[in-house]
């Protein structure tokens, strides 16, 4: 029909379509994410969506294919606002590590949603490990390389600068985890303070 390649209460099908993956990925996250939730489920995140199956599958090959979109949305937001805090920051590397840690703390702190699917819910679907893995190497390397910028000649360099970066981030991984899973007592301001000392530790030598 016309109207469906056209425009449609403003929107054209291309804007439509987007609109529908913004919603199913929200929706994707809510149910995902609850504590104590029931398992997600495609049928679920459609129901909380309200959109149709039909819908679904016009942007996801499976349940896992949208679980892997809430993942890489999470993983941009991270790597968005840290960027900011970094270039925003005025003085030296302390004062710029810091606010980019916060940064990171603050996505999940904030909305603990996301922390259980990045850290705890994530890691325990098997058919999740591979791309979450490599989000994470992904992390550790970026780690690495903000640390070369911070430290310039001081930091560490090569293989050593990539190993202190995957280190980092999985002790960065486990403390959150620790905090959302209740493992832990303590505050986002104790957990900045402690990923700070260790990123300045392990970034240079």
């Amino acid at each position: 029909m016309a109207v469906k390649a056209g425009r449609y209460r403003g929107q054209s099908a291309q804007e439509r379509i987007a609109a529908r993956r913004e919603q199913l990925v929200a929706a994707a996250l809510e149910v995902w994410g609850r504590t104590d939730g029931p398992p997600v489920t495609m049928t679920r995140i459609c129901a909380e969506a309200g959109l149709t199956e039909r819908y679904f599958y016009e942007q996801f090959a499976n349940l896992d294919e949208a679980l892997l979109a809430v993942l890489a949305g999470i993983t941009e937001e991270i790597r968005t606002v840290v960027d900011a805090a970094i270039n925003d920051t005025e003085g030296g590397p302390a004062e710029r590590v810091r606010a980019a840690v916060a940064a990171f703390v603050a996505v999940i702190t904030d909305d603990p949603r996301k922390g259980r699917v990045a850290i705890l819910l994530g890691a325990s679907r098997p058919t999740l490990a591979a791309p979450r893995n490599a989000m994470l190497r992904g992390f550790g390397a970026y780690a690495a390389s903000e640390a070369a910028a911070l430290y310039g000649s001081d930091a560490l360099q090569g293989r050593d600068g990539e190993l202190a970066g995957l280190m980092f981030i999985g002790g960065l991984e486990k403390l959150v985890g620790a905090w959302l899973d209740g493992s832990i007592t303590a505050g986002p301001d104790d957990i900045v303070d402690a990923a700070t000392r260790a990123f300045e530790r392990l970034g240079h030598a």
